[in-house]
């Protein structure tokens, strides 16, 4: 008996060109209107001005990689602050968990990058090849003067916005205008350069032919949005019980929107939807990985059924759950009822928790730090009567905008003064004077009288501080003095 071998499932599917129809209504202005506040904040935040004082850069948003520090308007992270970012980013992983459950793909649809400079791409494209039908024509026709000249000009704006997006990004990372000046003139690093062409190459391939393959392949949300939604979850999906039968309607012809026994759907398989939608799904055949939520199919639906004098919501944002009770004649609930629900709720808990407590953290922070490092080589130094000196480098961080002097000091563990030790500071300096904004290294020695419990003990743990001597707080680290006893 033979045996037919068959061929594993294709994970990858050849890309079949999307040719999206232009289209009005209110989910497409507000997606105009998103993507002009988005674009706009990522294009003018590096020339925005903050005055932070003499010496310091006034670039209100600014990743220092020279300097490992990060500058946002009044605030300013250091590299031992980094549970800042990692907070930060805890907070955007919940919120999109949040939005998620409420309201689906909501970030695919209006905010995510990739679907944001696709739109711009797509509304260029359509500027110079022209709607729908235009572009159709034009992908298959042969090539002559015409579709070059216009395939040219298409690709020579989509480059320089890929360009434009490239330079805005590296100028996050200097200076703006000087890092400008110097791109003009050739002067800038080899890296800004290289930076700029990755970026322009990846927008102009993930703008303009990737696309939907991004969201599809590339990015892993489609895959995990299962997790976060359930049968509340609002999110665009067609009313099959009052669509189907699909089909042309004559005028006059009852349908289920005017009374449920009636033969005929609401939908007249117009393909309205299909032809708006910028990743080529019809969104009548159910949920989708690939549909993204962006809701132009039911700004397209609604304006059909406007014109034949049918109800709109046709194709809506609309729970399942809401959609089984409307098919035996029952309402829906309220969007209150979808919006404060257990899961929502412990998500704006859990990411409201964190954003309080990065807050307090912020405003707790101490202005300076300190960090303590015995010397061990050797482990101690007998002096010429008989004392025992131990050697320590100390790290004094100055986080803040003047410069400032600071008194050192050491005592016992519990708080106590320690009278048989000296506190000397390697240069003959009685303080420390760390520069505004930065990091000093300083050596100090504690010496330990002759026969005192100190020097004749084994590793006694101690306290080393320092005190601001304008403000007198203090910052203080344990440690240990090592005596002479192994």
């Amino acid at each position: 008996m033979s045996t037919i071998e068959q061929e594993p499932p294709r994970l990858y599917a050849a890309r079949e060109p999307i040719f999206p129809r232009r289209v009005r209504g209110q989910f497409r202005n507000l997606k105009w209107v998103l993507m002009a506040v988005t674009l706009g904040i990522y294009y003018i935040t590096p020339w925005i001005r903050w005055d932070r004082g003499p010496g310091m850069p006034d670039q209100a948003v600014l990743v220092d990689l020279a300097n490992r520090r990060f500058f946002f308007f009044w605030i300013e992270i250091w590299p031992h602050e980094f549970y800042f970012v990692a907070g930060l980013l805890i907070m955007a992983g919940l919120g999109l968990f949040l939005f998620t459950s409420v309201l689906g793909r909501v970030w695919c649809g209006y905010f995510c990058p990739q679907t944001v400079w696709t739109d711009l791409f797509m509304m260029v494209e359509r500027r110079i090849e022209g709607d729908r039908n235009a572009r159709i024509r034009l992908y298959e026709q042969g090539w002559d003067a015409r579709k070059v000249r216009l395939r040219a000009t298409k690709w020579a704006a989509w480059l320089l916005i890929g360009l434009l997006t490239g330079g805005a990004w590296v100028f996050y990372f200097a200076d703006a205008p000087t890092l400008l000046r110097d791109l003009v003139t050739l002067n800038a690093h080899p890296v800004a350069y290289t930076t700029i062409a990755i970026m322009t190459a990846t927008t102009f391939f993930f703008g303009g032919f990737a696309r939907e393959q991004i969201c599809i392949y590339a990015c892993p949300w489609p895959r995990i949005q299962g997790a976060m939604m359930d049968e509340n979850t609002l999110t665009v999906a067609y009313r099959e019980w009052r669509g189907e039968p699909r089909g042309k309607i004559a005028k006059g012809q009852p349908t289920k929107s005017d009374s449920p026994t009636a033969l005929k759907g609401d939908c007249i398989d117009c393909l309205a939807c299909v032809n708006v939608c910028p990743m080529g799904i019809d969104i009548r055949e159910g949920q989708q990985l690939e549909c993204i939520t962006c809701a132009l199919c039911i700004d397209a639906c609604d304006d059909v059924m406007a014109k034949i004098g049918k109800p709109r919501g046709l194709i809506d944002y609309m729970a399942l759950k809401d959609e089984s009770a409307e098919k035996t004649g029952q309402e829906g609930e309220s969007l209150w009822r979808h919006v404060l629900r257990p899961r929502p709720l412990l998500y704006f808990t859990l990411w409201g928790a964190i954003g309080v407590g990065l807050i307090v953290a912020l405003f707790l922070r101490a202005p300076y730090d300190l960090n303590v490092s015995p010397v061990r080589n050797p482990l101690y130094v007998t002096m010429a009567d008989g004392s025992i000196r131990n050697t320590y480098e100390l790290r004094l961080r100055n986080m803040q905008g003047e410069e400032k002097a600071f008194a050192v000091g050491a005592e016992t563990a519990d708080g106590t003064p320690l009278p048989d030790v000296v506190v000397a500071l390697e240069g003959d300096r009685e303080t420390v004077t760390v520069p505004a904004d930065e990091t000093f290294a300083q050596r100090v020695y504690l010496t330990a009288e002759p026969g005192s419990a100190l020097a004749s003990g084994g590793q006694t743990p101690l306290t080393m501080w320092i005190e601001d001597l304008d403000s007198g707080r203090r910052a203080a680290v344990e440690t240990v003095f090592q005596g002479t006893e192994r």
